[in-house]
């Protein structure tokens, strides 16, 4: 995946999305990419992608502290709302879609 690729994917969903606020681009380089989207009421989602590593981490913040996050160092896993410091591994990749529904489902839930 392009950069390009990515931000087009993280903007389209969080448009999409009835929780999400515009994404802004934090930082850009030539091989990485760093956008973040206000959640309403909740706090923000940090999405970030390396091209050249493959590398990409999407974290739910709130208060400065990530409550769910989702990256695939060391192989695909989660930091799920119970406990956001574990790692719960993950057969297949999460894309910004799948981490989107996955935090309206807890916002619809609490």
């Amino acid at each position: 995946m392009t950069l390009q690729e990515f931000e087009q994917q993280v903007v389209l969903v969080a448009l999409a999305s009835a929780i999400c606020d515009i994404p802004v681009i934090l930082r850009s380089t030539s091989t990485a990419i760093k956008l973040r989207i206000e959640v309403r009421s909740v706090g923000f989602i940090d999405a970030f992608y390396n091209e050249d590593t493959g590398t990409t981490a999407y974290a739910l913040i709130q208060q400065g502290q990530r409550i769910f996050g989702a990256d695939n160092t060391g192989g695909w896993h989660i930091h799920p709302f119970a406990d956001p410091d574990r790692h719960d591994a993950r057969l297949n990749a999460m894309t910004f879609a799948d981490f989107i529904a996955e935090v309206e489902r807890e916002l619809i839930k609490g």
